[in-house]
């Protein structure tokens, strides 16, 4: 005859024998995980942390290195062009510039001046940025493209000095085509370097992500260094 079993049976074996009732419960510690059928789940911990994720791409600093390497090839040219003609025109004719021409070298040695110190703050843009200091980092990129506007304002003070018409000579095409273009590539680095303020404005770039800026220091570090061999070949060799 089958045995029979009641509740008050029950508690009194498991009263009587506390291993009938199963391992009992540790205080203090959660219950086994059970997912939704029923089943217990075990606590799975990944053998190996997940990939980082893949770095971006430089393109506008390795665009902008390109962009510059090709100015720089054509400003090269330029010069060349100007130091060979004036070699070539020394030899002919013993004179280079018109006699009533004078280029004054205080204007081109302050222009020289302002652009040392606009790397100076443009490199405390870069510096501010990359430290998320953006008051000081919109402060030297205003003074920066403040410096940008007073060497665009000294050269045509020095223009209007030279007293040189640009159909008077050779020399004269020359220096006009090689300074302006180096006037027009003054004006495209403040244009780099004012969206680039506006563009941190807005907070695209902080901290470790200073692409842009560093793209527009780039740009205006080689414009100053364009300057330096103009400066040379041009102001002070006459």
């Amino acid at each position: 005859m089958a045995s029979t079993s009641t509740p008050a049976a029950d508690r009194a074996t498991t009263a009587a024998d506390p291993s009938a009732a199963g391992p009992a419960p540790t205080a203090g510690l959660p219950a086994t995980p059970v997912d939704v059928t029923g089943w217990e789940v075990a606590d799975t911990v990944p053998a190996v942390a997940p990939a980082p994720p893949p770095a971006r791409p430089r393109v506008l600093l390795v665009g902008t290195a390109l962009a510059l390497a090709g100015t720089f090839m054509a400003f090269a040219g330029l010069i060349g062009v100007y130091l060979a003609t004036r070699a070539a025109t020394l030899d002919r004719t013993g004179a280079w510039l018109p006699e009533e021409t004078v280029i004054p070298l205080t204007p081109a040695n302050m222009i020289l001046v302002t652009f040392a110190m606009s790397v100076v703050t443009m490199h405390w843009a870069v510096w501010s940025v990359g430290k998320n200091d953006r008051p000081h980092a919109y402060l030297a990129l205003g003074i920066t493209i403040l410096f940008g506007v007073c060497v665009i304002n000294a050269t045509t003070f020095l223009y209007s000095q030279m007293n040189l018409g640009i159909r008077d000579s050779a020399a004269a095409v020359l220096i006009y085509v090689i300074t302006t273009a180096h006037l027009a590539m003054v004006v495209a680095a403040l244009v780099f370097a004012g969206l680039m303020t506006f563009r941190t404005l807005g907070g695209q770039y902080a901290g470790r992500d200073k692409e842009g800026i560093s793209a527009a220091a780039m740009c205006w570090y080689a414009t100053v260094a364009v300057y330096v061999v103009i400066w040379l070949a041009i102001y002070v060799t006459k």
